[in-house]
């Protein structure tokens, strides 16, 4: 295989990643605080439905990343009353809401743009660091992303600062795995667990405004096609630790890459084999296959004092 063509995989493999990346950053923080929000494929289907009107509306797709982002916020929401304040089971809330989510964005779709619409709506633009990208052969083709990758790695440093480093981090850790012992601290779990789901709210709407309008450049039903539990699985497969999180997101977007590349290279699959390539290795994940899982001690429990 070339160099070349080992470029163009690469950079495939990052750009399918990358709302991984995202998206799986936000649901980190949630479930080290306790809360399995499982919403997220709703999450970032309605980031990526309005962030893509928002665009097609406006001509401005950073409005349609605000708008992205806006639209989350009331889900996120939802999501947080649901699981922390009514204690509701967090798996079947979270399902409700991703159905409710694909029905509405479904709907609301077919309303604007007609059922088989595909029109192209205004994206964001790609950029490269000056360095990387004067690389020979593989500078543009690896290092020319969306600008929404650069942005999230620079939010995935900071957030892996503050969980590791900061009091607030602490706190957050804390409050999945000892919830009493925070609030025998003053501090208030069900704050937190707020604040986690909301901050998850707003990285599965960057993720989704990444697919609609940082890549596609248009919206489609379903677009997101299980990006969302992907990046739940993701979280499985890295033991709930944010550097094999990564890794881990890397990996299943390098086997949805190989969809597309192992065609070009003359390498005969069966195309279905391919398609659940990243399905199989989150499930072999969520089995515990490749090594015992430890997630935070009181992940789903609902905390209520007394």
């Amino acid at each position: 295989m070339s160099l070349e063509l080992s470029a163009v995989f690469i950079g495939s493999a990052i750009r399918f990643a990358t709302p991984l990346l995202l998206g799986a950053t936000g649901e980190l923080v949630s479930q080290r605080a306790g809360v399995l929000n499982m919403s997220l494929e709703g999450m970032m289907l309605t980031g990526a439905f309005a962030g893509a009107v928002g665009s097609w509306a406006t001509g401005d797709p950073l409005i349609g990343l605000a708008l992205g982002i806006l639209a989350v916020l009331p889900v996120a929401l939802l999501q947080a009353y649901l699981s922390i304040t009514l204690r509701a089971n967090q798996i079947v809330t979270g399902i409700g809401i991703n159905i409710l989510a694909l029905g509405g964005t479904t709907l609301a779709y077919r309303e604007l743009f007609g059922s088989r619409s595909s029109a192209a709506i205004p994206g964001l633009d790609k950029w490269a660091p000056p360095l990387l990208r004067d690389i020979p052969v593989v500078g543009q083709v690896v290092f020319e992303q969306v600008w929404l990758f650069y942005l999230g790695l620079v939010i995935i440093a900071a957030t892996a600062f503050l969980m590791r480093q900061t009091a607030l981090g602490l706190a957050l850790h804390a409050a999945g795995a000892s919830p009493r012992a925070v609030d025998k601290s003053g501090l208030s779990v069900n704050g937190l667990r707020y604040g986690a789901v909301m901050f998850s709210g707003v990285m599965a709407a960057i993720a989704g405004c990444f697919i609609s309008i940082g890549d596609i450049h248009t919206f489609t039903e379903g677009m997101t096609s299980g990006s969302g539990y992907l990046a739940i699985a993701a979280i499985i497969f890295g033991n709930w630790k944010l550097g094999r999180m990564l890794l881990a997101c890397l990996l299943f977007g390098a086997a949805t890459a190989l969809q597309f590349f192992l065609p070009t290279v003359g390498v005969q699959v069966p195309s279905a084999l391919l398609i659940m390539l990243p399905y199989l290795l989150a499930l072999l994940a969520v089995a515990g296959v490749i090594g015992r899982q430890t997630a935070p001690g009181h992940l789903g429990e609902a905390y209520q004092r007394g």
